[in-house]
């Protein structure tokens, strides 16, 4: 048995320094593969816990798989299930760079057809293939016009702590998931340390997050659920300095000096940042607007303060 074993794995080596895709496939406990040889980019599904179903096409919304991947729609069936989505080539490229794990995708006819680079990747990480038709990729899919592709995973074990060196974001009671998504771009943009939510915010895990992320959910340090009074002491007692956005502060964003450890804070989208948290930064600017216009988009007035921060600390390492 192990020189059958060792003559096939040396096939095997073979075959995967060849210009043919190659697809493996687990029977059962027994340590034996079979190679199937294909056209270059071929993306055949690999499959470890359907045996014998790789090469069917799954075509009702009732299939239970479906229907509980469906389930997922819904926030609190994802924190229950401790899974998220992850919907569209470009999250599904962002995830295989980050190298997350994946544990089930989705995928059709086309979507095979039109991204095979892909496709091939995604194979060699072993990740569980669904072919399904457009009708069942729709009906998983949140978004109204999917591009043919979705993936199931699991959440991180672990949130990272970020450690702040230069600049950090701390969002309260935001509600938007599109402006969470574009923060968490912007932030990473601009070097950005981590991000902090309170625990009042809109969920992480939402697809509609992690698409107005474009990627960069993956990458930028986050912690959820945080205390933002406890974070602030603890953060003032390592020597960063807080800073608060109110419409009432009489500085300006161009008066605060960003080249000092600085934690900004952000609040929710009509109603702004806590009296609690105002009262304990050390500083507190605002964006100044003309015409009589209120107040601007959160998103928005975090592109403005983080580019400011990150202009300050370009200058001044030029002096250096």
């Amino acid at each position: 048995m192990d020189s059958i074993y060792n003559a096939e794995l040396a096939e095997l080596v073979d075959a995967l320094d060849s210009d043919s895709s190659v697809c493996l496939k687990h029977s059962g406990s027994s340590p034996e593969f079979r190679i199937a040889w294909q056209p270059k980019y071929y993306f055949e599904p690999y499959c470890s816990s359907i045996v014998g179903k790789e090469n069917k096409i799954l075509t009702s919304i009732q299939n239970p798989l479906v229907k509980q991947v469906r389930k997922l729609h819904r926030s609190q069936e994802r924190q229950k299930q401790n899974l998220l989505l992850i919907e569209g080539t470009n999250l599904i490229e962002a995830a295989c760079q980050a190298d997350y794990k994946l544990d089930i995708i989705f995928y059709t006819e086309r979507w095979q057809q039109n991204h095979q680079p892909l496709c091939r990747i995604i194979a060699e990480r072993e990740v569980r293939a669904e072919f399904v038709s457009p009708e069942v990729l729709k009906a998983i899919a949140t978004t109204v016009n999917p591009d043919g592709v979705v993936a199931i995973a699991p959440r991180p074990n672990a949130e990272p702590v970020p450690t702040l060196r230069t600049v950090g974001l701390a969002l309260e009671r935001l509600q938007d998931p599109g402006n969470l998504g574009t923060i968490i771009r912007t932030a990473a943009a601009a070097g950005v340390d981590g991000l902090w939510l309170s625990p009042d915010s809109v969920d992480f895990y939402s697809p509609k997050v992690l698409r107005a992320s474009v990627g960069q959910w993956f990458g930028l340090p986050v912690v959820t659920n945080q205390d933002l009074p406890q974070l602030v002491e603890q953060q003032q007692q390592q020597g960063v300095q807080i800073i608060a956005t109110t419409s009432k502060a009489a500085k300006t964003y161009w008066d605060a000096d960003f080249t000092r450890p600085s934690l900004i804070l952000l609040g929710n989208e009509g109603a702004g940042l806590s009296s609690e948290l105002i009262d304990l930064a050390d500083v507190q600017i605002k964006i100044p607007l003309a015409n009589q216009v209120e107040s601007l988009n959160v998103a928005i007035a975090s592109a403005l303060l983080l580019y400011e921060a990150q202009r300050q600390l370009v200058v001044i390492s030029n002096f250096e």
